[in-house]
């Protein structure tokens, strides 16, 4: 099969068909859920949380970023790689986020870069797309931000933070943005960017109407072992082993079974 890119990945948004994401910290793994049909591997700052126990993802660096990343692409033959720009790699300016992409690109074998952020990080995205780095957006609840946010909570639920997350959506667009994650916001305001961009949404908690989903490996497989977020669903239930659990987890976003109403939110 012909590898992911960010075009073949608009494609499918155009053709409706739903797009299977997963992350990953590692070869083995990586490897499973490429064979397992997984349209792109997310390597997370999540890995703070799930590989190295802490309670944020604030600790981890680029080096770790780029290590686990280099893991991954080890594993990888079809999936796109997604890689996260861990805090304060990004955020002082346009040209320090430009080295940290640049690292990982580099140094990591990622293939795009997502970074969290609205309004402010638009001229950011502008300065690293203009130099040939694909960006992937990241909207909702920002997890680098839980101190500001007062925790992980839903973000969007009233009508001017919707209204808010909905512009900064198609400015992330027009900076040339190639994806956008939407993490923990009602359904309805998914669903509205979702119709209202060109470019594909990937949701996390936002719902049935994204064009694609994304877990965390470790809630989805259920071995994280701090509680998971309601938006998550162990798929280690009833299966023989762990790519059966995956290829099940593809098949459900595929089909629009996952996720139910049980792991969506709602407007006030």
């Amino acid at each position: 099969m012909k590898p992911v890119t960010v075009s073949s990945l608009r494609e499918m948004k155009r053709r409706g068909e739903k797009i299977a994401c997963l992350t990953a910290y590692d070869y083995s793994f990586a490897s499973l859920l490429d064979r397992a049909g997984v349209d792109l591997v997310m390597v997370g700052d999540s890995l703070g949380m799930v590989v190295q126990g802490h309670d944020t993802t604030l600790p981890v660096s680029v080096a770790e970023m780029a290590y686990h990343s280099r893991c991954v692409a080890r594993g990888v033959q079809r999936a796109l790689i997604v890689t996260d720009l861990p805090f304060m790699s990004y955020q002082q300016s346009p040209q320090h986020a430009f080295a940290s992409a640049g690292r990982l690109l580099q140094k990591g074998g990622a293939q795009v870069v997502k970074l969290e952020g609205g309004e402010p990080m638009v001229a950011t995205v502008r300065f690293l797309v203009e130099r040939g780095i694909p960006v992937c957006a990241h909207l909702g609840l920002t997890p680098q931000s839980v101190h500001q946010l007062g925790g992980y909570r839903v973000q969007g639920r009233e009508a001017t933070a919707a209204e808010r997350i909905h512009r900064d959506a198609k400015m992330l667009q027009d900076a040339g943005a190639s994806l956008l994650v939407l993490e923990a916001v009602p359904s309805e305001l998914a669903q509205a960017i979702t119709q209202d961009l060109e470019i594909p949404t990937i949701g996390i908690g936002a719902g049935p109407h994204c064009d694609g989903q994304v877990l965390v490996l470790h809630d989805m497989l259920g071995i994280y072992p701090r509680p998971s977020p309601k938006f998550s669903k162990n798929f280690m239930h009833g299966a023989t082993g762990i790519e059966e659990a995956v290829k099940a987890y593809v098949a459900a976003v595929k089909s629009g079974a996952f996720p139910g109403a049980e792991h969506s939110f709602h407007a006030s």
